[in-house]
């Protein structure tokens, strides 16, 4: 391909004019928003007439940003831990499984990524109204669940798929268990599936806000619900540093997963 775009000759550089055209079209808010979060100005003023970082020191400053930010944290681990504790046997089933309607349940297993949100919302709020779970940890975890499993069903089940099950037959004939070759054998060679499954599920959690606004309560809110209650209240600087800060960790989650993907291709 790098070949075909050299002979191109001046056609490359307006491919890579486009490309970093686009680069930049995705990443003007995200420039935009952090640009505001070191303005002096008391008003979301762009271009910044000077540069501060007395927003952060109000946002750290403020106990109920901690307190959303370590809500956050806590529901984002349980749900990644739960999404790959189910989405492990459930993508076996599906992909070694012969059974009448596999299919079937392999489409029920991603769709909630294809109905509405705001629908998953409504139906969850109601039924968490009903079983007492609305505003507290376990409601927030059991939504997000429900979000964040199809992202680790999909990434497994991907690797699981590409997997030389032969490797695995081997290790049985070689006097191995089918759980201890399960357990040595295939679990370590999909592991790129169960990390990529472990942060998208982890991001669906941290980043989710519309089921999140209907789950939440005074005492229990997420970073994104925070965010939302006080851009209600008044368009300050500070939202914009929040907005920053979780920009920043979700850049962090995926730099770290593909750092460590490199490693564990090497």
């Amino acid at each position: 391909m790098l070949l075909s775009l050299h002979r191109m000759g001046p056609g490359r550089f307006v491919l890579y004019g486009i490309g970093l055209a686009v680069a930049a079209f995705l990443l003007l808010p995200i420039i935009f928003i952090g640009a505001l979060s070191f303005g002096s100005s008391k008003w979301l003023q762009f271009p910044p007439p000077d540069w501060t970082i007395k927003w952060y020191v109000e946002f750290f400053a403020d106990p109920r940003w901690i307190q959303a930010i370590w809500t956050s944290f806590k529901i984002g681990i349980a749900v990644t831990v739960l999404s790959v504790a189910l989405a492990l046997p459930a993508s076996f089933a599906l992909v070694r499984g012969r059974f009448r309607g596999r299919g079937l349940l392999r489409a029920f297993f991603i769709s909630p990524m294809i109905v509405p949100l705001v629908i998953v919302a409504i139906a969850l709020y109601a039924l968490s109204l009903r079983i007492g779970l609305n505003g507290s940890f376990l409601g927030f975890v059991v939504a997000h669940l429900i979000l964040a499993l199809p992202f680790a069903m999909i990434c497994i089940t991907n690797a699981l798929e590409g997997f030389d099950e032969s490797m695995e037959k081997a290790a049985i004939v070689c006097g191995a268990t089918p759980l201890q070759a399960i357990w040595r054998i295939t679990i370590p060679s999909i592991r790129l599936g169960i990390f990529a499954g472990a942060i998208f599920s982890f991001l669906a959690s941290w980043d989710e806000v519309v089921v999140a606004i209907f789950m939440a309560s005074p005492t229990m809110q997420t970073l994104p619900v925070r965010m939302w209650s006080a851009l209600r209240l008044d368009l300050s600087p500070v939202m914009a540093a929040a907005s920053t800060m979780l920009i920043l960790l979700t850049v962090v989650v995926l730099g770290t997963g593909a750092l460590l993907r490199r490693r564990q291709a090497r």
